[in-house]
């Protein structure tokens, strides 16, 4: 039984986490005009989960389909339609839109008249957060929603659980690069906050050492022990053309800069205390602590035409101990199958593995026997017949992954003891024990001459509705459906006794 996961959220952002360094700006108190990207209070206070703002403006984003009734034709059934999309701007929002590589927050949208608007994603244009709200038809429409009209944006339960996953991830990035350049001087190229639960991953210039990653991975669990804080500073972008991306010796830009569609006017930075100060438009927790401990459970290299790159893969908060528990009921589980203790799964899987070895060679030298004996028979019928060219077909039920294979190794076999001046066509063919209409069954013509084996290729494929092909003296193909005796086998019959003749 799976172990429950609680994670106990801390419950405010520290006052000191946001503050505005310059003198001049300040955060827009007009609710007609939209709080640009980089001041939403989704990045002044992270935790917060609700907010009643107002609208700044609604538009159809994506029409409502209307059913498809051809003229003359009368439907019994009205065919579904789909719920428009709405492109909503609110004054502030705590749904975060995508950007600095984390994905949008989900959320909702509560209106005056009681009702509750599911918002999909949320996205930047501009400078401007726009929200995706799937909406309903109703009589009175969207007034609701309405410029002026005021709103409560919120986060539910779930959609919460998800932004502090992507905060967490993503300021165990920050922590994670950091001290990669600090420790190591190795760049981060780029990073992905994959989907729960799997780790993300950094990709770096270089691969590491694992004493490397052991040192990096004790060195990120200090700070977090000793949670040091994290703030953001904002302030107004100048006019000047922000600093390009270094470009190291490979090529590979590290980084990325400020998206150059971005027209917010804010420079936002996100601080760990004596650790880091990096630009960033992403949700971070205000301290370490909540990371709550930092693992790096693999690494990964990667080689590319002109360069080699790696992907450091990592853990932290809630994602870790889904991880950590998931992994453990796995290991258990194992464990149990293996009828061994934990600690010993290892071990015993090695045995395992060595044993399935050893099996597929006995099977292996088995089949080559039976391969040797099947194929003497055939030769041996051959021998009493007293046509000009030989033919015959042999079927058999395989229920193994490569049954293709068998019949090759046949054929191998009888090609070495076949007289050189005996001209013959043999099918092979092999199905499984237990078939259905979405059953495969193999087939495999050889012959002495190439003309008979294609010959009878293309009448199988005529008669039986076989795709397949070949080259030589060799064809092979495969039947899909219920491989009778009476019925294809008698077919097959056919098809050798009409190129024998």
């Amino acid at each position: 039984m799976a172990a429950a996961v609680v994670t106990l959220y801390p419950t405010a952002t520290p006052p000191s986490y946001h503050r505005i360094v310059s003198q001049t700006l300040k955060i827009p108190t007009d609710t007609q005009r939209p709080i640009p990207v980089g001041l939403l209070a989704c990045q002044r206070d992270p935790l917060l989960r609700e907010l009643e703002t107002t609208i700044v403006s609604c538009t159809i984003s994506q029409p409502a389909s209307s059913p498809n009734i051809k003229k003359g034709k009368k439907a019994s059934v009205p065919a579904p339609v789909d719920q428009p999309t709405l492109e909503v701007i609110l004054h502030d929002t705590v749904i975060f839109p995508e950007g600095g590589g984390q994905p949008s927050d989900t959320g909702i949208l509560k209106t005056a008249d009681g009702r509750t608007w599911a918002v999909t994603q949320a996205k930047r244009h501009g400078g401007h957060a726009v929200h995706y709200v799937r909406a309903e038809q109703t009589e009175d429409g969207f007034s609701c929603l309405n410029p002026g009209a005021k709103v409560t944006v919120a986060l539910g339960e779930i959609d919460f659980d998800r932004r502090y996953d992507h905060m967490s991830m993503h300021t165990s990035q920050h922590l994670l690069s950091a001290v990669l350049e600090n420790r190591l001087n190795i760049h981060t190229l780029s990073w992905s906050l994959t989907a729960a639960p799997a780790p993300c991953y950094v990709e770096l210039a270089r691969s590491m050492t694992v004493e490397e990653i052991f040192a990096i991975q004790s060195e990120a669990n200090k700070l977090v022990f000793e949670g040091r804080k994290v703030h953001v500073e904002v302030q107004e972008m100048d006019d000047q053309s922000q600093p390009a991306v270094p470009i190291l010796e490979s090529g590979r830009a590290v980084g990325k800069g400020v998206p150059t569609d971005y027209t917010g006017g804010i420079m936002r930075t996100v601080i760990i205390d004596g650790v880091d100060r990096n630009p960033c438009c992403g949700t971070h927790l205000p301290t370490l602590h909540n990371l709550q401990l930092f693992i790096i459970p693999q690494t990964e290299t990667l080689s590319r035409s002109s360069t080699t790159s790696a992907r450091l893969y990592f853990l932290a908060g809630p994602r870790l101990i889904t991880y950590l528990t998931s992994t453990h009921s796995q290991l258990t589980a194992a464990a149990a199958t293996l009828s061994c203790g934990a600690p010993q799964v290892p071990d015993r899987i090695g045995q395992v593995v060595d044993e399935r070895k050893r099996a597929e060679k006995r099977v292996d030298d088995l089949e080559f026997e039976l391969a040797k004996h099947v194929a003497g028979d055939i030769l041996q019928e051959m021998k009493s017949s007293e046509a000009a060219l030989s033919v015959k077909h042999v079927h058999r039920t395989d229920d193994s992954i490569n049954p293709l294979g068998f019949l090759s190794a046949i054929t191998t076999t009888f090609a070495n003891i076949v007289p050189a001046e005996r001209p013959f066509v043999v099918v092979l063919s092999s199905s499984p024990s237990s078939q259905t209409s979405t059953s495969a069954s193999v087939l495999l013509v050889f012959g002495s001459d190439e003309k008979y084996v294609k010959a009878a290729g293309d009448l199988l494929k005529g008669k039986l509705n076989i795709k397949g092909g070949g080259k030589g003296t060799r064809w092979s193909g495969k039947f899909t459906g219920v491989w009778r005796e009476g019925r294809e086998d008698a077919t097959v019959s056919e098809v050798l006794q009409e190129i024998s003749t």
